[in-house]
C-alpha cells in the first residue's frame, strides 16, 4: 500500500516593502530612462475615456510621476543650484505629484523641497500630510510633513513659524550635502525669504529651472492635454446651441462650468464670456449682459483635467452676421493660419512672432498694451508656460521650438463697426512634422449660432 504523501502548502511570496528611493520600473537602468517622453508620433494623439480599464493602456500616472521628477532632476543638475524650494502649486505638483485642490492656489501654505541628492520633501496643510503618507507611496513617508507659516500673515510672523520652517529646510540641505550651494526658489513670502537668508542660505531664481523642466511634454501629458481639449469641444457645442437672444453671459458661464465639472474637470479656472459692444476692447471677463440678435460673442474656456489646462477661444455671431464681423473674423483666421503654418521643430520664436500683426494694426499704441491678443503661450499644469511667443518679447529673446511642446495660438481682430471683434484660439502639439491642432470645434469660418 502506497504511503500517503504529506500535503505541501504553496509557498507564499510576500510583496517587498515599498522602497521610496527605488523607481517603479523593474527594467535595468541602462534600458529605462524615466525622462524619455515616450512620444508615439506614428499614432494619432489619444483622447481616451476617463475610466481605468484593463484592456488598453490609457494614461500611466506612475510613469507620468517618474517623468516629471526626472525632468526636474535633469534641469536641476544642469543649473548651479543645490536644491529647489517651490511654492508655486504647478511646480509642486510637477515635482511631488501631490495636490489638495484649487483652495491652495494662492495660499503659499504648501511647499516642496528637492535636492540634487534626494527625494522630494512635501510640507502640506495639516492632515493633508498624513493623507499623503497613506496614498502617495512614491514619496518616502518621513518626507510628508505638516507645514504652516501663517497663511499670508493671518498668523503674525512674531510667532516664529517662518524661522522654524527655514531651520527645517536648512537642516535637510546640510543632511543632503548641498547647504553650501545656492537654493532656487520660484515664489515666496518675503518673511520666509528673509528667514532663509538669515541662516546663511544663498537664494537664487528657481523658476527658470522649473520652466526648463516643464517645457517638453511626455506622451502621458499630451494625452491629458488632448482629453482636456476634447472637453472644450463638447462645451462649445453646448454654447453654440444655447446662444439665443435673451440668454445672459453669466448664464453661459454657469452652463459651461456645470458641464465641465460633469465631464470630469478638476478646476474651472475661468470662462470668459464677452458679447456685443463689450467685444472691443477685450475686457477678459464676463457680466450679466443679455445677448441680442446680431451680437458677436466670444468665449474662453480655461479649465484643467488632472491638472492639465485648456485655453480655448471661439467666436460666434447670434442669428446673423454683418460684413464687418465677417471681415474681422477672416483676418483673425488668416493671422492664425499664418502662424500655425510656420510651427515646426527648429524654427525660432522670433520668426513666429513676426507672423502676428503689429499692435498698431489692431488699434493699440504699443506691444505692451496689445499683449495677450495675438501671441502663443505654452500649456501644461500652468496656463502660461514655454514657449511664450509675442512681439513684446520674442524679437529680443528668441529660442528654438522643439517637438513635444504644447501651446495655444491666439488671435484677435477688432471689427470696423467699432464694437465687434473676433477672437480665435487653437491649441497645438508640436510634432516632428509640424503643429497638430487639438481644439476641434470648427473655426475656419465664423459660426452663426441659431441662424435666422
Amino acid at each position: 500500500m502506497a504511503r500517503k504523501r504529506k500535503a505541501v502548502e504553496p509557498k507564499i511570496v510576500k510583496a517587498p516593502g515599498i522602497d521610496p528611493k527605488r523607481r517603479v520600473s523593474a527594467a535595468p537602468d541602462g534600458l529605462y530612462d524615466p525622462a524619455d517622453p515616450g512620444h508615439r508620433w506614428e499614432r494619432p494623439l489619444q483622447a481616451p475615456g476617463r475610466m481605468q480599464v484593463d484592456f488598453e493602456e490609457r494614461v500611466d500616472f506612475r510613469r507620468l510621476h517618474e517623468y516629471r521628477l526626472a525632468r526636474t532632476r535633469n534641469a536641476l543638475a544642469k543649473s548651479k543650484l543645490g536644491a529647489l524650494l517651490v511654492f508655486d502649486q504647478y511646480n509642486m505638483r510637477y515635482i511631488s505629484s501631490t495636490v489638495i485642490g484649487e483652495w491652495a492656489r494662492d495660499k503659499l501654505t504648501r511647499w516642496c523641497l528637492l535636492t540634487g541628492n534626494g527625494e522630494p520633501y512635501v510640507w502640506d496643510f495639516g492632515s493633508a500630510a498624513r493623507h499623503h503618507k497613506l496614498y502617495a507611496p512614491w514619496l518616502p513617508k518621513n518626507h510628508c510633513l505638516a507645514g504652516n507659516v501663517g497663511l499670508r500673515g493671518a498668523i503674525n510672523p512674531r510667532v516664529g513659524l517662518f524661522e522654524a520652517a527655514a531651520k527645517e529646510i536648512r537642516d535637510i540641505l546640510v543632511q543632503e550635502g548641498v547647504a553650501d550651494m545656492p537654493l532656487g526658489i520660484d515664489v515666496v513670502e518675503p518673511p520666509f525669504l528673509f528667514a532663509l537668508q538669515k541662516l546663511g542660505i544663498k537664494v537664487q531664481d528657481g523658476q527658470q529651472v522649473m520652466l526648463d523642466a516643464r517645457e517638453i511634454k511626455s506622451h502621458d501629458e499630451i494625452t491629458l492635454l488632448n482629453m482636456a481639449a476634447a472637453m472644450g469641444d463638447g462645451v462649445y457645442q453646448d454654447i453654440f446651441e444655447a446662444l439665443k437672444p435673451g440668454v445672459r453671459e453669466n448664464e453661459i458661464v454657469a452652463m459651461a462650468t456645470k458641464r465641465l465639472y460633469e465631464m470630469g474637470s478638476d478646476c474651472v479656472e475661468a470662462i470668459n464670456a464677452i458679447a456685443g459692444e463689450r467685444c472691443s476692447p477685450h475686457p477678459h471677463n464676463f457680466t450679466d449682459r443679455m445677448i441680442r440678435p446680431g451680437d458677436q460673442a466670444y468665449f474662453d474656456i480655461i479649465q484643467s483635467y488632472m491638472g492639465y489646462k485648456t485655453c480655448y477661444y471661439r467666436t460666434f455671431t447670434v442669428g446673423s452676421a454683418t460684413g464687418p464681423q465677417i471681415d474681422a473674423y477672416r483676418k483673425a483666421r488668416e493671422w492664425m493660419d499664418r502662424a500655425i503654418e510656420l510651427l515646426e521643430p527648429g524654427i525660432t520664436t522670433d520668426q513666429v512672432a513676426l507672423a502676428f500683426p503689429k499692435s498698431t494694426e489692431i488699434g493699440f499704441e504699443t506691444e505692451m498694451s496689445a499683449f495677450g491678443l495675438n501671441f502663443c503661450h505654452g500649456l501644461g499644469l500652468g496656463l502660461h508656460e514655454r514657449p511664450l511667443i509675442s512681439r513684446l518679447n520674442s524679437l529680443k529673446d528668441a529660442y528654438e521650438l522643439k517637438a513635444g511642446m504644447v501651446f495655444a495660438v491666439e488671435t484677435f481682430c477688432p471689427a470696423t463697426d467699432g464694437v465687434s471683434a473676433a477672437r480665435i484660439e487653437e491649441e497645438v502639439v508640436l510634432t516632428p512634422d509640424g503643429a497638430k491642432v487639438i481644439t476641434l470645434f470648427p473655426a475656419q469660418e465664423l459660426p452663426i449660432a441659431n441662424k435666422y
